[in-house]
Formats: C-alpha cells, structure tokens, sequence
C-alpha cells in the first residue's frame, strides 16, 4: 500500500487569544488561609498578545518544501487508519512565540485512528519557526497547520 501526505500551507488559518497555558499564569496566587488575593495588575498585563495575522507570518525553516520533506521523513501511518483506508485533512493549531517555538499545540479538526496523535506528535518534533514579525518586531502569531494524510 502507498502512503501519501501534503500539508496545505498557502492558506494557514490564523486564531487568536492567549492559551490556556498563557492565562494560567495571571491567575491570583492562594493565600495560606485559603483565600485568593486579587492578581496585581502587573501580572495581568504580562499575557502577551497572540496574533491573528502578522505583517511577515511564521514560516517553517526551509519553507514548505522544507516543511513537506520534514513531514516524509518523520512520517508513521497509524496501522488503524491504514487497516481502513482513512484519508483526510488534521487540522493542528498551534503558537509560535518571538524566538519561534511552538506552543501548545492542539487538534482542532481531527480524523481519529490514531491520525490525530500523529499530527500531534509531527508537530511537536517539528524544529523552530521563523518567528511572525509585525513592523520588524517578533511577536507571539497563532497559526492552524492543515497536516494530509491520504492511504492509496
């Protein structure tokens, strides 16, 4: 049986808002007695600010032909999905911080077989981004990475 993948670069999908982990860490510190103290308003304004769009958009290094060589290498079919023949687009969403990691990284439109797992994990191997700059500046850029998997 061949196996084939593509990822669908060209037209990222861009989302915003700070992650769960990213808001965790304005939350009011516990007091021995139980009680919350009100998070200082230092604290509040140190979420940093996730992006839709950026004037240069995060890139993989190399691009997407470098990206697509990094995916056929990396790549295990689950036996699940292969057992049935799946097909189809896994959709993971993701950040990339000013030095370019990527964070938080979570499916947003799955396929299950283990396909998601699979789209998490390549993901999460994946080497730094080129950070999202806006004016010349690296800023934290939400992007949602369409990862294909196609069973011949």
């Amino acid at each position: 049986m061949m196996l084939h993948f593509y990822a669908f670069v060209g037209g990222l999908v861009m989302l915003a808002g700070p992650t769960a982990a990213q808001t965790a860490s304005i939350l009011p510190v516990g007091r021995a007695d139980g009680d919350h103290a009100p998070a200082p308003p230092a604290l509040a304004s140190a979420a940093p600010t996730v992006y839709f769009a950026a004037d240069e958009m995060p890139a993989f290094p190399g691009g997407t032909t470098a990206m697509l060589t990094f995916l056929g290498r990396k790549i295990n079919y689950p036996a699940a999905a292969l057992d049935r023949s799946v097909s189809g687009k896994v959709h993971v969403a993701f950040v990339v911080d000013p030095e370019g990691h990527l964070h938080d990284p979570h499916v947003v439109r799955g396929l299950g077989y283990g396909l998601d797992e699979e789209a998490l994990r390549l993901v999460r191997i994946m080497p730094w981004w080129t950070p999202g700059r806006i004016q010349g500046r690296p800023v934290w850029v939400s992007v949602t990475l369409p990862i294909g998997f196609r069973a011949l």
